[in-house]
């Protein structure tokens, strides 16, 4: 039995994106590039990358919503494309901008969720109130529309809704972007705890150096839809001869990470109605159903763009570089 959760090999992800002035043209961006890496079960992998990169795109890929153009992904076992269905059972994710029926409650919103996976409501509540105050927040909330809630609270909610059937797997993207100081340590806290008690494997997406490095044992760098490198922290900043994370990246990427642009993806899903992200999957007597996130649409990508030349910093450590094809 093979001891990876996930593994990536010679994926690539093209989109097809309007062009031009009057959006007449049409130009294929190349999202994803001959990506390949590995997660081993019960480990915390992140992905470090500016905005635009591929993060939120190889997420996708990873959770059902996007096929892949070429190459293939398993997770626990189980290959995309191929087995999808089995896949969304086992797997649970959340988004730099998850989406709610925000007229209803936090609570509303978790039991919606939880049917859809076939759990009875009390088993559903506590677990639910469980986990809501592990992450801090505080059980009066548990019944407040979510539209009265603030953005770190919505968030805690949504991470609650991706942990309701305790899935082995976890795709987290940017779970703490835009929270404030202590949601972000209680987040933080909790997904060590989780790694730690219940030997969850996890893929973390983010453009915050201090939160990867706190969470994960191994790191990659993405940048233009390429995985440039990969290792523990100490084995990349050996690699680039630098002293913080930061440094390495923008040593071996040649860029800056910066938190203001969009994430890929989202500059062509803002503003649209209904769409096509995962809360996760239906689990019922004819198979698995998909139930949706409202305000995502996984249609096009800002991101791609030119190669990466990682020349120049191949010192010998454990960090892998990989050459730009």
């Amino acid at each position: 039995m093979s001891n990876l959760g996930i593994e990536v090999r010679n994926l690539h992800k093209y989109f097809s994106k309007r062009k031009g002035f009057l959006k007449k043209g049409r130009k294929t961006v190349h999202a994803l590039r001959d990506i390949s890496f590995e997660v081993r079960l019960g480990e915390t992998y992140g992905l470090l990358g500016p905005n635009g990169s591929g993060k939120s795109t190889l997420i996708r890929v990873l959770a059902t919503l996007l096929l892949p153009d070429s190459g293939f992904v398993r997770l626990l076992g189980y290959r995309i494309p191929g087995e999808e269905a089995e896949v969304r059972r086992r797997v649970g994710r959340v988004s730099v901008d998850a989406a709610f029926y925000k007229k209803l409650s936090a609570r509303e919103n978790l039991l919606y969720s939880a049917f859809l996976y076939g759990m009875d409501k009390p088993a559903a509540e506590r677990r639910a109130q469980e986990i809501l105050e592990a992450l801090g927040l505080e059980q009066g909330k548990f019944t407040d529309p979510l539209e009265e809630m603030s953005r770190g609270m919505q968030q805690k909610v949504a991470i609650t809704r991706a942990l309701l059937v305790n899935p082995p797997l976890l795709l987290l993207d940017e779970p703490t972007t835009g929270l404030d100081p202590k949601s972000k340590r209680d987040v933080q806290t909790f997904i060590e705890k989780l790694r730690r008690d219940e030997g969850t494997t996890i893929l973390l997406t983010s453009h915050d150096m201090a939160e990867t490095e706190r969470l994960c044992s191994r790191i990659g760098f993405l940048a233009h839809g390429r995985l440039i490198a990969e290792g523990t922290a100490r084995e990349l900043k050996q690699k680039a001869g630098a002293d913080s994370l930061e440094d390495a990246f923008i040593a071996l990427a040649g860029e800056k990470l910066d938190e203001d642009e969009k994430p890929d993806g989202e500059a062509a899903a803002n503003g649209k109605g209904e769409a096509a992200g995962v809360v996760g999957a239906v689990a019922s007597g004819d198979g698995v159903g998909v139930a949706a996130d409202r305000n995502e649409d996984a249609v096009g990508v800002v991101g791609g763009g030119e190669d990466v030349d990682s020349a120049g910093v191949a010192e010998e450590s454990g960090a892998e570089v990989l050459e730009s094809k």
